[in-house]
């Protein structure tokens, strides 16, 4: 049997896991930059311990000359994203990378098609370049995308099939299936909580546009035209203003605005 120098054999993918890992916080850290919401809570990376790939050859009955290449998540980097709604925008960062310094082998969907475990997760195969002191490599690694919930349980799912080995007692099986169900619940409802947040500041961000232009007409109208009744417009902006209505302050302005064209005249 051939004997494998791990230390040698498992550098390249150590430095995989941590260019990816600095790479995607980097782009996380873009986005706050632009003060925008990062689809990317946060990075984390790990390679397999040699007692998980051995066990793994043997499962699926690799032989070792074959290890690294058939074994593709020797790297992995999990994407964590706080919303459901977040995972499909970080899948795009993800294949916009595509032939630029990644090449994506293959997709799973275990959020659609979700493992009869309960598991849910989505999961990129994708081949990276690195340069080492042993030269050029280009490695398989695995990229999982997932909400906070999801890896919570699949943290949990994952250290209870270690502990049984493989064997989870039926009884718990279940009781895992029902959490996993309560986690796509919860995940789904505070993905409609952040969209209805979302939805109401858009309309409190629009409002307060509209109420800076209304105000800037009804100055343009005070300082370029001999328009007498300005303090009464500005009257009736701040009656239409207390009563709350948009209808009302939309239909103002488009009165002000006709105004400032025929004044303009």
């Amino acid at each position: 049997m051939e004997i494998i120098n791990w230390d040698e054999k498992l550098l390249p993918y150590a430095q995989t896991v941590n260019e990816l890992t600095v790479k995607l916080e980097n782009l996380s850290l873009g986005f706050q930059k632009l003060d925008k919401q990062s689809p990317i809570e946060r990075v984390v990376g790990r390679v397999k311990s040699i007692s998980s790939i051995i066990e793994k050859a043997k499962r699926k009955e690799i032989p070792n000359d074959r290890i690294f290449e058939d074994i593709e998540d020797i790297a992995g980097v999990r994407i964590i994203c706080r919303f459901i709604g977040d995972i499909e925008r970080a899948i795009s960062l993800v294949r916009e990378r595509d032939t630029r310094d990644i090449s994506i082998i293959k997709e799973r969907d275990y959020i659609t098609n979700i493992k009869p475990s309960g598991y849910r997760s989505y999961h990129m195969i994708v081949r990276y370049p690195v340069i080492t002191a042993f030269g050029y490599f280009e490695t398989l690694c695995e990229i999982q995308i997932r909400t906070l919930s999801m890896d919570f349980w699949a943290t949990v799912e994952h250290s209870l099939r270690y502990k049984y080995k493989g064997n989870i007692p039926r009884h718990i099986q279940e009781r895992l299936i029902t959490t996993s169900e309560a986690s796509a619940m919860l995940d789904n409802e505070m993905n409609e909580i952040r969209e209805d947040i979302l939805d109401a500041q858009s309309l409190v961000d629009r409002r307060a546009e509209l109420i800076d232009e209304i105000l800037k007409n009804i100055q343009v109208l005070h300082y370029n035209s001999k328009l007498k009744q300005v303090e009464e417009l500005n009257n009736e902006f701040y009656e239409i203003y207390e009563s709350g209505s948009a209808e009302r302050l939309m239909e103002f302005n488009r009165q002000l605005k006709l105004m400032r064209e025929i004044y303009r005249a």
